[in-house]
């Protein structure tokens, strides 16, 4: 799912938007990260995080997410610049290997976000 240009975004800087809906008014909310902060497993996103209290709070009501990134390093559809939404089911871990390894490289976590991609479109 996670294809080749996605992946080859995601080894150039860029920044990641992170959309979540409670389902109550005024709607969404959004958090932003790095490219760089994300891990790779398998259809798996897994993302640090130090703050996001509204974006999990969010999660716990639905764990439904939208992830838009992009990089204008990498040759998009158009030209320089290729980006993408990513649909996926969002959680948050504590404990566990993959905790354990991404403290270690950032110290600054409390969490990890971790999103199953369940879409991916190319935008650009």
């Amino acid at each position: 799912m996670l294809n080749e240009k996605l992946l080859e975004v995601l080894n150039h800087e860029g920044a990641v938007t992170i959309i979540t809906s409670s389902q109550q008014a005024p709607g969404f909310h959004a958090v932003n990260t790095w490219n760089s902060y994300i891990h790779v497993i398998d259809d798996k996103l897994y993302i640090p995080a130090a703050g996001m209290h509204s974006t999990e709070a969010d999660v716990k009501k639905n764990n439904q997410v939208l992830v838009t990134l992009g990089s204008k390093e990498v040759e998009g559809t158009v030209g320089a610049g290729a980006g993408f939404h990513i649909l996926g089911r969002a959680s948050f871990i504590t404990e566990g290997p993959i905790y354990d390894q991404m403290k270690a490289d950032l110290p600054f976590l409390s969490r990890v976000l971790e999103i199953t991609v369940e879409k991916v479109t190319q935008k650009i």
